[in-house]
């Protein structure tokens, strides 16, 4: 698991970025995030990194 903060997550459009501990950027979809939770611009989040069609994608989206 890798660890950081939500960059922005637009919840009209359900897609955002999250800056990782690593300091990348990652991609994350509403569908990424486990169950029903919300993550917020500023959440401090944990994730999975799985390789997308455009790089990098957060999956597994929890916030700690």
């Amino acid at each position: 698991m890798v660890e950081g903060v939500v960059k922005f997550f637009n919840t009209e459009k359900n897609f955002g970025f999250i800056t990782g501990d690593d300091g990348k950027d990652y991609f994350v979809h509403r569908s990424g995030i486990e169950g029903d939770n919300v993550i917020r611009d500023g959440d401090r989040v944990s994730f999975e990194v799985v390789e997308g069609e455009r790089g990098p994608k957060a999956e597994k989206v929890q916030v700690i």
